[in-house]
């Protein structure tokens, strides 16, 4: 079992024992032990085997056998046992934005609310108003609340889609009879947020029901919604739907294509075939029934993969990133569509996060991480005083982390650790720092992270007066939005780019999969405007470094070249554009 998923583990633990209403001390030490273990960097099978996993600091008795247990079994006892212990209405409860354990637990012990159903019902009828530490307001968010939920709940954030594919798909991939294999749908095209899983394979005819039978039996599958010859649909532990489709070899680029989407695109993609007197489906070419189209003496040909496909029909290449019926189409005719940018061209990022301020690894375990990525450079931007839940820094707290940083560089080779900050937009748009302060820094990234309720006009005003600041670098997750979770605030997304395009600001693509914040959309704006883009992956943790090529998928789908996103460009580069 891969640590992300021990972490969560240990965090529903700890949410579990709260809801019991154990010792608080105890549910806390398994929510402390999912922070520590999410900044460890060691194998986790060489430290439960070696037994240097209690040797952590954070990490007890009681929470050491329940990690023990998840990577030897993939179960824990303790944590099965607990869960049986509540229904399961109780989980989907807890997901609901302001509904902690304490309140879930409340609701179902007094009054035996389990459900998101029954808790709608109540606070429609005003029951829940009467309680104790409940009110009108309380039951107005609720309903807020449960609205937000329904409307997300069939909705999965794509590193979570991501890693359920990958888990059933890599058996799949693997299978006897199987030629070839691949992700599709809107995984493939890289959207925020993901629907289902659409698996394509083609196979050889002998083993079709072999590896229909494998798939839905695999040890990720919750339960089996169909089992047919050439399509079979489960639903996966995670909760996400997961369709497999098995074709001939020949028939498999047209599948691919089809299955990828998006439906717009897919539509203007028949249109054309049309027009070259021609039928296109899942399963290939063919000629069009009308003597019109046969007296044009066109015959369908065979296409091996996709780039075929749209040679056959005049077209450049479409990146799976841009099929979203939004000018790709337009671009391919003239052989216009640029050569988006690659993971492979990421040389480093900005705006990271230590234990400085609310991240769990140190300076030097963050820049290690990125050593090991490959990459030339780091920016950490920890946050600012005004962030006192984010354990912001002070000045002096500031000049530590210089200090330190200095040290660090002196002993690096090929390799740099900026010294940036992630400076609080305050309400009235001055910046958190004073400028003596922020002229410290190698760079400056200003976010909002407060005071979310101001009206569009007030909060463009806001950000423009941040961005106007000489030491501000870039913007960082310009609408504040959490994917599934939290709406964007109300801001002129337009007005803010045309001024950072004017200013000669940057603004971020927050790669955190929670964010993906600039949108894929605004970003192609951006970029029409020359604005310079960031991925940046706002990491926690080393791990979370990782998160960039999420950002880079965001940056695909809105068109950014190499040279559009500015951390691509070489640490001697980067150094240039700092200075300036």
């Amino acid at each position: 079992m891969d640590k992300s998923t021990i972490c969560d583990i240990l965090d529903e633990v700890g949410t579990l024992l709260e809801l019991k209403g154990e010792n608080p001390f105890k549910s806390r030490a398994f929510h402390n032990a999912a922070r520590v273990l999410a900044g460890v960097t060691d194998d986790m099978s060489t430290l439960v085997d070696g037994g240097d996993i209690r040797k952590i600091k954070g990490i007890g008795e009681s929470t050491a056998k329940v990690i023990s247990d998840l990577v030897k079994t993939g179960k824990s006892p303790d944590h099965e046992s607990l869960k049986k212990e509540f229904p399961s209405g109780i989980f989907d409860m807890l997901k609901l934005q302001g509904m902690g354990p304490k309140k879930v637990a409340f609701l179902y012990k007094k009054m035996n609310i389990s459900s998101i159903d029954a808790l709608e019902k109540a606070a429609k009828a005003g029951t829940l108003g009467t309680q104790e530490g409940f009110g009108k307001k309380t039951e107005e968010n609720i309903l807020q609340s449960i609205d937000q939920f329904r409307k997300h709940s069939s909705r999965f954030l794509i590193n979570a889609a991501e890693k359920a594919a990958q888990t059933i798909f890599d058996d799949v991939k693997s299978l006897r009879g199987v030629i070839r294999a691949e992700i599709a749908g809107s995984l493939r095209r890289h959207k925020e947020t993901i629907g289902d899983i659409d698996i394509v394979v083609s196979a050889k005819k002998n083993y079709v029901k072999l590896i229909m039978d494998l798939f839905t039996s695999h040890a990720s599958v919750e339960r089996i919604t169909g089992h047919g010859e050439t399509k079979s649909s489960v639903v996966l532990i995670s909760g996400i739907n997961c369709d497999l489709r098995v074709v001939d070899d020949a028939e498999f680029p047209f599948a691919l294509n089809y299955f990828t989407g998006s439906k717009e695109h897919n539509v203007r993609m028949r249109s054309l075939a049309r027009e070259h007197g021609w039928t296109l489906n899942e399963y290939g070419f063919n000629i069009l029934d009308t003597a019109e189209k046969r007296s044009k003496g066109k015959k369908p040909i065979k296409c091996s993969n996709e780039p075929d496909i749209y040679k056959a029909l005049g077209l450049q290449y479409v990146e799976p990133e841009l099929r979203e019926d939004l000018g790709e189409i337009e671009f391919a005719k003239t052989g216009k569509i640029p050569n988006l940018i690659t993971y492979a061209d990421i040389k480093g990022t900005f705006h990271c996060h230590t234990n400085y301020s609310d991240g769990q690894n140190t300076l030097l375990q963050m820049a290690e991480g990125a050593q090991k990525l490959g990459w030339d450079y780091l920016g950490i931007a920890d946050h600012s005083k005004a962030a006192a839940y984010a354990n912001g820094l002070s000045e002096d707290r500031v000049r530590k982390q210089i200090k330190e940083i200095d040290a660090l560089n002196a002993k690096f080779k090929n390799f740099i650790l900026f010294k940036g900050t992630e400076v609080d937009i305050l309400t009235n748009g001055d910046l958190d720092f004073q400028n003596k302060q922020l002229a410290s820094f190698d760079y400056v990234v200003a976010s909002i992270h407060s005071n979310f309720k101001l009206s569009e006009v007030d909060m463009t005003k806001r950000i423009l007066k941040a961005l106007k600041n000489k030491h501000v670098t870039m913007l960082g997750h310009l609408t504040g939005r959490l994917l599934l979770d939290r709406d964007g605030y109300a801001v002129n997304q337009i007005e803010i780019i045309n001024a950072a395009a004017d200013l000669g600001k940057a603004i971020e693509i927050n790669a955190h999969p929670m964010r993906l914040d600039l949108d894929w959309r605004m970003v192609k704006y951006a970029v029409s405007k020359g604005v310079m883009i960031v991925i940046n992956p706002d990491a926690h943790v080393v791990a979370g470094l990782n998160d960039v090529r999420y950002g880079v998928g965001i940056a695909r789908k809105g068109w950014c070249k190499k040279n559009d996103v500015l951390n691509t460009k070489s640490l001697k580069k980067i150094l240039n554009y700092l200075n300036k």
